[in-house]
């Protein structure tokens, strides 16, 4: 049996990816190579991350991705800073921070336990709302290493946006050597 690839996440709006490009377009240029990038139209905010799936669970997924997103009301998010994980120190995923309802966390617990109770492991981090929008690369030099240390710490994001959110979508994720393609499988709607 084939098994897909999936994740629950929320689309984000183009003129905001837009904005995520021209305000990191600096950053880009200053580290080179030292970070794979996220192409800008696969920036998405991930809710649940769940790895191989059959083909055969995704009505069940889609069911219980309506039923769990149908209980939240439309709620708005604003995307306002630059961060790392674990920190700008010792980067190893630079990220866009977001600025969000607690609905938005209530929402993702939902999902979490929805997914368990289908047989999908539950994430045992905290709840950490961001974009990623690169992923530093290994064996970096000393020098590579506080280049970028220096630009990340030096780089000032001002707002890139607010959005509604008003759907969470069921991603398909296929890796091929150009990147990642994600294909939305279904989309489910907030409530109101």
């Amino acid at each position: 049996m084939i098994l897909l690839r999936a994740f629950i996440a929320i689309e984000i709006p183009e003129e905001i990816k837009t904005q995520i490009g021209s305000q990191t377009a600096g950053l880009r240029q200053m580290v080179g190579r030292s970070v794979r990038w996220v192409s800008l139209e696969n920036i998405h905010l991930t809710l649940k991350f769940l790895g191989d799936i059959s083909p055969a669970n995704i009505e069940f997924l889609t069911q219980a991705l309506k039923t769990e997103v149908s209980q939240y009301l439309s709620f708005e998010i604003n995307m306002d800073h630059l961060g790392a994980f674990p920190n700008l120190r010792r980067p190893r995923v630079i990220w866009i921070g977001l600025d969000a309802p607690a609905d938005l966390a209530r929402l993702h617990h939902s999902l979490e336990t929805a997914a368990a109770r289908l047989g999908y492991a539950s994430d045992d981090k905290p709840f950490s709302p961001h974009l990623t929008i690169g992923r530093i690369r290994d064996r970096l030099s000393a020098q590579e290493a506080q280049s970028l240390r220096e630009a990340l710490e030096n780089t000032k994001i001002g707002s890139l946006g607010k959005f509604v959110v008003k759907s969470v979508n069921l991603f398909q994720s296929e890796l091929k050597p150009a990147g990642p393609v994600y294909t939305c499988i279904s989309t489910a709607a907030l409530g109101g």
